[in-house]
C-alpha cells in the first residue's frame, strides 16, 4: 500500500477586504476593518485556500471556498457579509471544478472537514454535499447555531453536518485536537480566537515526524506569526494570542516542513508530498 500523503493546496477564488481585517493595527480606528468609510485604497485582495489530501486512509477535504453564487447573485449569496467579503470566483476555481480537474466527483470526498464555519470557508459546501461526510467541530457547531452575526446559515442548509470532538492529546494551544484517523497523521488542532471552534490542521507523515501545518485564520498569512499581528475579527482576544504564540512555537519545529495560512497572498497553488 502507497503510504505518501499528498496535499493539494488550491486557491478558491479570492476574497477582497480592508486590509484592517486580516492585519489589524492598533493605529486604526474600531470598525476599520469593515471598509466602511475607507478608501479603496485600503482593500486588499487575497486567495481563499482549499486544500485536498489524498490520504491512503481516504480522500480528505478541508473548506471549501466560494460558492459559483458568487459570479451572478453575490449580493443576494453574501447578505449583509457583502460590504466586508467581497468574492472574487474565476471560472475553474469553485472546489467542484478543481476536483474534477484532479479527476475527483464531489461524492469520491470521504471527509469535508470544516476549519470553521465563516463564509469564505463554507460557502461550497453545497458544490460538494455527495461527500461521504460533512464534519465540523462541535464548539463551531454551537456557535453557527447562536451567533448570526458572523455566519451565513443558507451556506449548509439541508446538509447534514456531523460533528467532531476535540479531545485531550496536549496537542496546541488548549491542548485539544481530533485524530481524523486515530493515527496521527491528520490532526484538527483547536484554536480558538477567530471562531469559537476555529481549527488549524497537523498533517503529519507516515514515514518520518516531518509535518505539514494548515494555520487556517490564526493569521491569515506568514507575516501574521512572524510579526504576531491577530486579526481584527474575533470572538476572543485572549484566546487569539494563546493560539498565535502556540503558531509562532510550531512553524519553528525543525520537523515542520511548511506552514501555510488560508489567505496568504505569497502562497501560490502546489502540492506538498509528505
Amino acid at each position: 500500500m502507497d503510504n505518501k500523503i499528498k496535499v493539494h493546496i488550491l486557491h478558491t477564488g479570492y476574497v477582497i477586504v480592508d486590509e484592517a481585517l486580516p492585519f489589524s493595527d492598533a493605529n486604526n480606528r474600531p470598525l476599520a476593518w469593515t471598509g466602511l468609510f475607507r478608501s479603496k485604497k485600503h482593500l486588499v485582495k487575497l486567495p481563499v485556500s482549499v486544500y485536498l489530501i489524498e490520504h491512503p486512509k481516504g480522500l480528505v477535504l478541508i473548506d471549501t471556498g466560494w460558492h459559483t453564487d458568487n459570479r451572478t447573485k453575490q449580493i443576494r449569496n453574501l447578505l449583509f457579509q457583502y460590504p466586508v467579503n467581497k468574492a472574487d470566483l474565476p471560472e475553474g476555481q469553485a472546489i467542484h471544478e478543481q476536483l474534477s480537474a484532479l479527476g475527483y466527483k464531489p461524492s469520491d470526498i470521504d471527509y469535508v472537514v470544516m476549519s470553521h464555519m465563516h463564509c469564505d470557508h463554507a460557502d461550497g459546501l453545497r458544490l460538494v454535499k455527495d461527500a461521504k461526510h460533512i464534519l465540523v467541530s462541535e464548539e463551531e457547531y454551537e456557535a453557527i447555531k447562536k451567533d448570526k452575526m458572523y455566519y451565513l446559515p443558507h451556506e449548509w442548509n439541508g446538509l447534514h453536518l456531523e460533528t467532531y470532538k476535540f479531545d485531550n492529546t496536549a496537542i496546541g494551544p488548549k491542548g485539544k485536537s481530533f485524530d481524523l484517523f486515530n493515527d496521527g497523521t491528520i490532526q484538527m488542532v483547536w484554536v480558538p480566537g477567530h471562531s469559537k471552534g476555529l481549527a488549524s490542521t497537523v498533517i503529519k507523515s507516515m514515514n518520518s515526524d516531518e509535518f505539514l501545518l494548515l494555520v487556517s485564520d490564526v493569521g491569515y498569512a506568514a507575516k501574521s506569526w512572524k510579526e504576531n499581528i491577530k486579526p481584527s475579527v474575533l470572538v476572543n482576544k485572549l484566546d487569539a494570542q494563546e493560539s498565535l504564540n502556540w503558531v509562532m512555537k510550531t512553524v519553528k519545529d525543525e520537523n515542520c516542513i511548511e506552514a501555510v495560512a488560508n489567505h496568504d497572498p505569497d502562497i501560490e497553488p502546489h502540492t506538498v508530498v509528505l
